[in-house]
Parts: C-alpha cells; sequence; structure tokens
C-alpha cells in the first residue's frame, strides 16, 4: 500500500507540474535566509497596490554543473561540490512587495546592481539615496509601488567594495581550484590613469571615489611576470618601468609597508598618463554565477507558488555596467533556466552602449568596463553587437547576440535605450549598424532601440556645473534628466509584455537617413573655441590567446585569457550622431529641452587640463553649452547659433513652446501624462538660470 501511495503522489506531482510541487531539486533557490523584515512606513497604502513590506536577506542557490545550461560557466567545474555533487552560492537581496501580492501588478522588476548599489528608486521614484530605505524620501513619490511592482535588488558581482554605510549587494561564490586541488595561477591586467599625482595605487579598479572593484591581490609579487608600463596613449608604445623603481606597497604615516592590494611607484604617477600593470594571481572565483544567480531568483519566483514573492512576469533593469551585464546574460543563454523555461519576459538595458564584460571567464574583473581614458582592451566591446545574426568582414564570425534565446525559444521582449553619450563613449552605433557601418542592420520584432538625445550616461541635478574629482571637465555638465523616460519606458515595458500593446516604434539615428554619420562629417557649429572630440571610444578586434576559445554561437568555451595584453587589431567602424544647426542630435527621442533649446546638450564633454589629456573626453559626462541671452551678446562672441532673445518673445512663449513638445512625447507614449507638471516646473527653472 506504501508503494502504491508513493506512486499515485508522484503521478499526481507530475500531472500538476513544478509549479505546485516545488523542490530544491527543481526550483535551484534552495532557500532565502530573511535577516529582517519590515513594513515600510508604518503600513502606508501605496494606492490599489496597498502596503508593502521590505525585506533583507541573502538567497541561497545550488546548481549542477553536469546541466546543458551551466556549461557556459567558466570553472564552474573546478568548483567544491556538496555530496549531491552541486555547487553552492548565494547572493544578497534587497526586496519590496505588496504585503497581499493579490493586490500587486504581477509583475517583478528586478534590479541588476551597479558595482552593489540600489538606484532605482532614486532614478524612476525620485528617491533620497538611502543604504537601507526607511524614511518616506527614501521612497520618493512612490511611483514603482503605486504601479504594483515587486522591486527586487539581487547581489551578482563578487568584487564589490566594502561600503562604511553598508547597503551594497554582493555574490558570494567559491574559488576554483585545479583537480588535484593546487591553486589555479594566471596573469591578471590592471590599468590606471590617474587624475592627480601619485605614489601609490589600489590594484582595483576605482571609478568615482569608493565604487569600483576590489580585484584581485598579487599572488607572487617578486615574480618576473609582474610588468609595469606607462603609455601616452591607448594604442601608443608602452614602456616598461624599471622593476626597482615600483613595488607592492604602500606608505603608511609616511613608511613604505609591502601590500600586495596596491602599488607603489617611484617618484610616483603621473596624472593623464596610462599605467598598465600585467601582474600574477591565484583562485579564481566563479564569476559566472551571478549570471546563474540572476537566472534562478526569477525563475523561482516566476514558477514556484511557495516562492517569498510569487509572480507571472519577470523584468530585468540594468543601468551602465549592469545593462552590459543584461546583453551578456542574454548572449551566453542564461535566460533559459536549468529546466529549459524562459526567466525574463522583459529587458531594460540603458546605456550598455555595444558592450558586454567581464562577467564570465577566469579571474573576470566584473567592476571593469571601458571608458575614453580608461580601461582599455578588456573584454568589453566584443563581436556580435547585434541582436540578429551579422558577419565580421575581418574575422570571418557570424553570429548575434540573441542567437542563444532564439535557439531555446526563450528570447525576451527587449529595451535597448542610450543616451549621447553611449554614441561618443560606449561605442552604441554598433548595436544597430553592420559590423562594415555601411547599412542599417535589421532589428527583431521583439526589440526596440531607443536613443534618448541630448543626454549624458546619467543625470545630475539642475544648475548644471563642471564635473569635479576625477571627472574633472572643461565644460558644464549636461543636466538633462532621464527620470521621466524611465517611467514610459516601465509603463511600455509592462503593456507589451502583459496585454500585447506594442511600445513606440524604435527611434535612433540611420546611415539611411545621413543622422548616423562618420565623426568626419559631423556638422557642429563653430562655436568659438569648443571642437567635438577627436578620439570618441571606439571597438577593436581584440585576440586574448588560444584559450579564449569559441562555441556554439560565439560563446565562450573556455574563458581563460592567456594573452595579456590581449593582441589589437582593426578597430570597428565609429559613427555618431549628426546634429543639428545648434549643436543638438537631430535624431532620437528629443526631450523637450531639445525641440525648445535655452542650450546646446552633448553627449560629450572633455578632461580639464589639471586631470592631464585635456584633448581627451572625460568619462560618462555631457556638456551644457547655453545660448546667448540676446543677439548684441551673441554677435560680440562670435555665436552662430541664435540668442535665447531671437528664438523667444518671452517667457511665456517658451513655457507654452517647452508644454507643446511635452504634451507631444506623451501623445507619443515617451512621456506619461502624469509627469508633465513637473517637467513643466523643470522648464522654469531652466529659463530663470538661463536669462538671470
Amino acid at each position: 500500500m506504501r508503494t502504491v501511495r508513493v506512486a499515485v503522489m508522484t503521478l499526481a506531482c507530475a500531472l500538476v507540474g513544478a509549479l505546485f510541487c516545488s523542490s530544491p531539486a527543481s526550483a535551484r533557490v534552495v532557500r532565502i535566509e530573511v535577516i529582517s523584515r519590515a513594513d515600510v512606513l508604518a503600513g502606508k497604502a501605496f494606492g490599489s497596490a496597498g502596503s508593502y513590506e521590505k525585506i533583507v536577506g541573502r538567497v541561497h542557490f545550488k546548481v549542477r554543473p553536469d546541466n546543458r545550461h551551466n556549461r557556459v560557466i567558466v570553472d564552474l567545474d573546478r568548483a567544491p561540490r556538496d555530496a549531491g555533487g552541486e555547487v553552492e552560492f548565494s547572493a544578497d537581496l534587497f526586496l519590496l512587495k505588496p504585503k497581499d501580492m493579490r493586490r500587486g501588478n504581477g509583475a517583478l522588476l528586478l534590479e541588476v546592481p551597479n558595482r552593489g548599489r540600489k538606484g532605482m528608486l532614486v532614478i524612476v521614484n525620485g528617491a533620497t539615496p538611502a543604504a537601507d530605505p526607511a524614511l518616506d524620501s527614501d521612497f520618493g513619490d512612490g511611483w514603482l509601488m503605486r504601479q504594483g511592482y515587486t522591486l527586487a535588488v539581487l547581489g551578482w558581482q563578487w568584487d564589490v567594495q566594502d561600503d562604511p554605510g553598508g547597503g551594497r549587494l554582493r555574490l558570494h561564490a567559491p574559488v576554483a581550484h585545479n583537480p588535484d586541488g593546487s591553486h589555479i595561477i594566471g596573469l591578471l591586467r590592471d590599468d590606471f590613469t590617474p587624475s592627480a599625482r601619485a605614489q601609490d595605487l589600489p590594484l582595483g579598479h576605482v571609478i568615482v571615489g569608493t565604487i569600483g572593484g576590489t580585484e584581485y591581490p598579487a599572488a607572487a609579487p617578486d615574480d618576473a611576470r609582474n610588468v609595469l608600463t606607462v603609455r601616452d596613449a591607448a594604442t601608443g608604445p608602452r614602456r616598461t618601468i624599471p622593476r626597482s623603481r615600483w613595488s607592492f606597497a604602500h606608505l603608511v604615516d609616511g613608511k613604505l609597508v609591502a601590500s600586495d592590494r596596491h602599488i607603489h611607484l617611484e617618484p610616483g604617477f603621473q596624472p593623464g598618463k596610462i599605467y598598465e600593470l600585467v601582474y600574477v594571481v591565484q583562485d579564481p572565483v566563479v564569476a559566472g554565477l551571478g549570471l546563474a544567480a540572476v537566472r534562478d531568483f526569477v525563475s523561482h519566483l516566476k514558477y514556484d507558488r511557495k516562492a517569498i514573492a510569487p509572480v507571472r512576469r519577470g523584468y530585468a533593469a540594468g543601468i551602465s555596467q549592469c545593462g552590459r551585464f543584461l546583453r551578456h546574460f542574454l548572449w551566453q543563454g542564461f535566460n533559459a533556466d536549468e529546466e529549459g523555461r524562459k526567466v525574463l519576459d522583459g529587458v531594460l538595458a540603458h546605456v550598455a552602449g555595444a558592450g558586454r564584460g567581464s562577467f564570465n571567464h577566469r579571474f573576470a574583473q566584473p567592476s571593469r568596463d571601458a571608458q575614453p581614458w580608461s580601461t582599455f582592451f578588456y573584454p568589453t566591446d566584443l563581436f556580435p553587437f547585434t541582436d540578429l545574426p551579422s558577419r565580421d568582414p575581418v574575422t570571418g564570425a557570424e553570429a548575434g547576440l540573441l542567437d542563444a534565446a532564439r535557439a531555446d525559444r526563450v528570447a525576451p521582449r527587449v529595451f535597448y535605450s542610450n543616451t549621447s553619450y553611449e554614441y561618443w563613449g560606449r561605442t552604441a552605433a554598433l548595436i544597430h549598424v553592420t559590423p562594415d557601418g555601411r547599412r542599417d542592420a535589421d532589428l527583431p520584432d521583439d526589440v526596440r532601440v531607443y536613443l534618448f538625445a541630448g543626454l549624458q550616461h546619467f543625470s545630475r541635478d539642475f544648475p548644471p556645473e563642471p564635473g569635479t574629482g576625477d571627472l574633472r571637465s572643461q565644460h558644464r555638465q549636461n543636466p538633462n534628466p532621464v527620470r521621466w523616460f524611465w517611467r514610459a519606458m516601465i509603463d511600455n515595458m509592462n503593456g507589451w509584455v502583459a496585454r500585447g500593446v506594442a511600445p513606440p516604434p524604435s527611434r535612433y539615428p540611420r546611415l539611411s537617413d545621413g543622422t548616423l554619420v562618420p565623426l568626419a562629417r559631423l556638422r557642429f557649429p563653430r562655436v568659438p573655441g569648443l571642437t567635438p572630440p577627436r578620439h570618441p571610444v571606439r571597438a577593436w578586434r581584440l585576440d586574448f590567446g588560444p584559450e579564449w576559445a569559441a562555441g556554439p554561437w560565439g560563446i565562450m568555451a573556455r574563458g581563460i585569457i592567456d594573452r595579456q595584453p590581449p593582441a589589437t587589431g582593426e578597430p570597428f567602424p565609429l559613427l555618431v550622431p549628426q546634429v543639428d544647426s545648434d549643436g543638438n542630435d537631430r535624431a532620437g527621442v528629443r526631450l523637450p529641452q531639445l525641440r525648445a533649446p535655452l542650450a546646446t546638450t552633448t553627449g560629450w564633454n572633455l578632461r580639464d587640463r589639471s586631470i592631464g589629456a585635456p584633448d581627451q573626453m572625460v568619462s560618462f559626462l555631457g556638456s551644457y553649452l547655453p545660448l546667448a541671452r540676446t543677439a548684441t551678446e551673441r554677435q560680440k562672441s562670435r555665436d552662430p547659433r541664435p540668442s535665447i532673445g531671437e528664438r523667444y518673445a518671452g517667457r511665456d512663449q517658451y513655457m507654452a513652446k517647452f508644454r507643446a513638445a511635452a504634451e507631444e512625447l506623451v501623445a507619443e507614449r515617451w512621456l506619461l501624462a502624469e509627469d508633465v507638471p513637473a517637467l513643466m516646473e523643470r522648464a522654469a527653472q531652466e529659463w530663470a538660470a538661463a536669462t538671470r
């Protein structure tokens, strides 16, 4: 009888399905460790979604190295296994969910955190940045909650820097070893472009302040393979610095102390120079488990009814590094879980340009990127760039970014959104042109490409100021806001997936209509003392050595870099958006600030002389180049752009043109009607600042 009961239960489970009979063997989330759980704002109701709760915890996973959907994870077969032959790891979790999930909208919005930081509440809700949101201001206007979204932030990056304030989320992944248990040894490459003279530098990739990665310590400080070079340009000749002048050390209270995480140079590092260190490291972290963590957490919430926050649809949003992460996620086939089910229904990859990243190879440094004057020749901007298959005319390789997802029939709906900066600093044009740069590439029906014209990589407050610190710039930063576009994009994605309402068509610069051009054909107005950059970021064909092999769809089979630095081949074409007579981008989705301009707002800015290399672009920033107030002022400065006084009869006419532009964007579904009043407040601020 017991045998019969077991057989009946097994049959019932099979009939009902995995949604109702989940187990650790099918749901790769083993458990969610809840560290804290509390009502948001003492039970405040957010519209029809009601009250929310905040959960802080850690998600524990197991994966099988022999599962076909895991074989792409580099060094997973060399990670320690439990008694069942599975690899264990975990990831930090921050979760906001309706207390009554039935009152939510059934959709998960997963934020892929940039260097471990939460950002979606700030960008979309207009909240105050907070490590542990608790105050009313930490949740902004509550837009995401009022829409009923479950918002999750999951750690995926192993090398997140420690944060004195806490709150950064990271991946806790195992280290790989050789089959005999010995250390895996390899060569790692760091590069540094200091903005001020310094004797010591940390080995980690520090972007601004404490934002960046911890990286690997030096494993053999005296090894002859450790080499430091300096050069004056990305493609310039490397000059080897004698070993007697540098060491793995740093100054502590004026005394030089050995350190496996710092490099010391006599007489010091010079600002604006490119220093490159190749050094011996050991014990690679299985970095690709960060991709599996995102896959399996979303799968768990979608397919396990007993999940902590069950949902019907899963969307992921990633900005910059994390937009590149999502492109990498799709390229390597992670949108199919271990059972082959679709994971993400929608992807919003913002300001990723044409990049992927150092997310799944041996000794991967996830924080590394590609910037105008640092972090050169990392595996960031690599073929393929377009979603549909294309052929590289130089190497003969043929592949598309979504090949793996389409083969598994799990391709999601995708928004690729970029600002003007990414066309200058992230080779964004390559996602929608053929690799030879001669014609516009075809896009899949389930993909949209958007240029948000006249914005920089990230938004800054108004009024604009020049960049500071490592980002000191020659011109004021571009202050145009992206927030309102984000709210409409999220709304459009949900409408597309949940109700089949197609979003606005792709809008981006094209070769066919002359709005995308080689740099030599850019027609920027001749504003005295102002010249666009001559050296935008380029994507290069790179050779990382024979162990950096390619499998199906161009996916890495080995993922081992054994050529440091890589050999550099031909660059891919460089194309930028054409501009109008004011210097503003002609194509793309144009904010009212471009339709009723008070300034030229570009996607580029130049480095201040104090940080060296003043003819090069400064990372991430655009420029705010105000118009003259009057015709007399314009004529005196010989500015060819019509002045504010020549464009508008006064404030009322300006505000009317701005409102008409905003309402047109609402009709086209680039903005939400509820956001127009806030945008008009911003217009009033901009007029007052421009005409005072």
